[in-house]
């Protein structure tokens, strides 16, 4: 009985030699990395105590990397050289965002996360081939929501676009340029252009405010990728079954709108809207007595605040935006709460400031967050693999006795 002890562990003491939590446990267990089976009593699982002790020798990194403890860590796991998160921004192919956004462009952005050196993908004459089916459903649905009227271009504009389906990597760089082009101009509600991206939207949506083009660049810039976030990793998934580039925007697209997602950006807007014409110091005693949270502030990695917020409301606050809404608000509501604010926020802020059309936070994000959709998608069909979770199964026992219905 004492020898059969030693092989095993329970799932406390295999959760505490490797100073992981139970979830990382059973994480490793799935992955084939740690044994487990039933206890002779058939209540619990104890787990073989040479694969713990291995796993600790080999120090394998565990699959909740440090400073994402709140995190997950039982959600799948993948390489990719494309983008991670820090405490001080996101790191593009090694480059930090925050400083990315101080000069550059979301086309130049796109080049970096896209990996791209012997073409460009914005070249003046790599725009769109838009045909005239797509004419017919952009205007039927102009008044749609731009990520709808969007999807439903984006459905037709692979079989529009002759080499939607290549598999060379400056091919595919290629055609995320047209895919870029096409979906801003459909957003807009406008034709595709080789006119740089900020400017386009600044043209149409905020034509009045010389600060609007830099502004606008700088938010597309910080929101270009931020990992595997539920939209990318769906437009990863969509990839791997082989899909090309558009139909892989377009399941990222459809992922970005749940209120979970992206979707929440339309709540930060609401409390812009609530401290136009009242006090902060109030309104937000009055909220944090009531027990609600404030949306657009607090994330799952930047405790002390979001480097991508930090750095817009910066930049609105010297193109003369309300301090109100770039200090105060924030200042208060971190005091108040210990909760910091987001890109969510900012973005509220940015629209506000250059009196953008309403809703136009999602379509921003949309617009930017693309360039990572095909950045993820591409590296996704160059592996040329399935991504294929397997599920933890925590249904009834095998065995289990089937009944039947009589009539």
């Amino acid at each position: 009985m004492k020898k059969s002890a030693e092989l095993y562990l329970s799932a406390r003491e295999a959760a505490a030699e490797l100073a992981i939590s139970p979830a990382t446990l059973y994480a490793y267990v799935s992955r084939g990395l740690i044994r487990s089976e039933p206890s002779p009593d058939s209540r619990s699982h104890r787990y073989r105590a040479e694969d713990i002790r291995g796993l600790k020798e080999r120090r394998v990194p565990s699959p909740e990397p440090r400073g994402f403890r709140n995190f997950d860590a039982d959600l799948p796991v993948m390489d990719s050289a494309i983008a991670t998160i820090t405490e001080l921004g996101p790191i593009y192919r090694g480059v930090n965002c925050v400083d990315l956004a101080e000069r550059d462009t979301l086309e130049h952005t796109a080049t970096l996360l896209w990996d791209v050196a012997g073409v460009d993908p914005f070249a003046p004459d790599n725009c769109p081939q838009v045909s005239d089916e797509m004419r017919a459903i952009a205007e039927a649905a102009r008044r749609a929501q731009p990520i709808d009227r969007t999807v439903a271009v984006l459905a037709l504009a692979a079989s529009a676009d002759p080499g939607a389906f290549t598999r060379a990597p400056d091919g595919r760089a290629m055609v995320g340029g047209r895919i870029l082009r096409l979906l801003v101009a459909t957003m807009l509600n406008a034709a595709p252009s080789n006119e740089p991206l900020h400017e386009q939207v600044a043209r149409v949506w905020t034509p009045d405010n010389k600060h609007a083009p830099d502004l606008i660049r700088r938010a597309l810039v910080l929101l270009a990728d931020h990992e595997l976030n539920a939209s990318t990793f769906t437009a990863r998934c969509a990839a791997s079954t082989g899909l090309n580039l558009y139909d892989a925007v377009i399941a990222g697209l459809v992922a970005l709108k749940g209120p979970m997602h992206g979707g929440a950006a339309g709540l930060p807007p609401r409390l812009v809207k609530t401290m136009l014409d009242n006090d902060v110091a109030p309104v937000v005693r009055e909220r944090v007595a009531l027990g609600e949270r404030f949306a657009g502030f607090g994330h799952g990695v930047y405790k002390k605040g979001d480097p991508r917020a930090i750095s817009l409301l910066e930049a609105l606050t010297r193109a003369g935006a309300p301090r109100k809404f770039t200090r105060e608000v924030p200042d208060r509501i971190a005091e108040a709460t210990g909760e910091f604010v987001n890109i969510d926020y900012a973005l509220a802020v940015l629209v506000h400031a250059l009196r953008m059309p309403a809703g136009s936070e999602l379509a921003l994000f949309a617009m930017a967050r693309s360039v990572g959709w095909i950045a993820h998608a591409s590296e996704q069909l160059q592996h040329g693999k399935l991504i294929r979770p397997r599920a933890r199964y925590v249904g009834p026992a095998p065995g289990r006795a089937g009944t039947t219905n009589s009539i």
